[in-house]
């Protein structure tokens, strides 16, 4: 399983698109092509945009599906960023 500490690349406030699309083309993608599970450790974030998490997961779900779901892990959410997570994956969820 590959951990993947997201303060690390974006500090607290998680609103850079193209840094999303940086972890997603480098670390995301060909780790799922491997067939392996990812764990996105938001510990230290305080907020994220939904522009964010939607270029970080938004192609995960065109490619893979919402069975991706099973591969991801989102692991130390506050309230405000489980929302956002919930938004973007019910959205890309229903534009299947």
């Amino acid at each position: 399983m590959r951990v993947i500490k997201l303060r690390e690349h974006v500090g607290s406030f998680a609103e850079n698109k193209d840094k999303a699309k940086l972890l997603r083309t480098k670390e995301l993608l060909p780790a799922l092509k491997k067939g392996e599970e990812i764990t996105l450790d938001f510990g230290g974030i305080d907020a994220v945009t939904q522009s964010f998490i939607h270029a970080l997961v938004s192609d995960l779900f065109r490619i893979y599906g919402e069975g991706v779901l099973d591969r991801l892990t989102f692991k130390n959410c506050n309230e405000t960023v489980k929302k956002i997570i919930s938004i973007v994956s019910d959205y890309m969820q229903e534009a299947d």
